[in-house]
């Protein structure tokens, strides 16, 4: 019973910090051809200071970056982490979220 209450606050915390305002961007690369491709990238970009999540398309080539409340991830870090890996910035932008009010 104690591991499960532990789990449901767990569970609370984090969807909780899911909704506590992240930033959030987005992030085109060209030159990617493979799942090992985006996966090279995402293990560089999660190494970035601030990034919590990371989630990919590979259809379109796009990362979509969430970052600590608070934190900016520069397009100078962004391009150098991309080009470190081998690959193309084709666009890098931070996306704002409509909220329901």
């Amino acid at each position: 019973m104690r591991n499960f209450i532990y789990a449901v606050a767990m569970l609370l915390l984090w969807n909780s910090a899911a909704f506590a305002g992240d930033t959030h961007y987005q992030l085109d690369v060209d030159g990617m051809v493979c799942p090992f491709c985006f996966y090279g990238i995402e293990k560089k970009l999660g190494k970035l200071h601030g990034v919590t999540d990371i989630e990919t398309d590979l259809k379109n080539g796009r990362f979509s970056i969430e970052v600590t409340e608070g934190v900016t991830l520069s397009d100078d870090a962004v391009q150098k982490t991309v080009n470190d890996a081998g690959f193309t910035v084709r666009a890098f932008k931070e996306v704002k979220e409509e909220t329901d009010n």
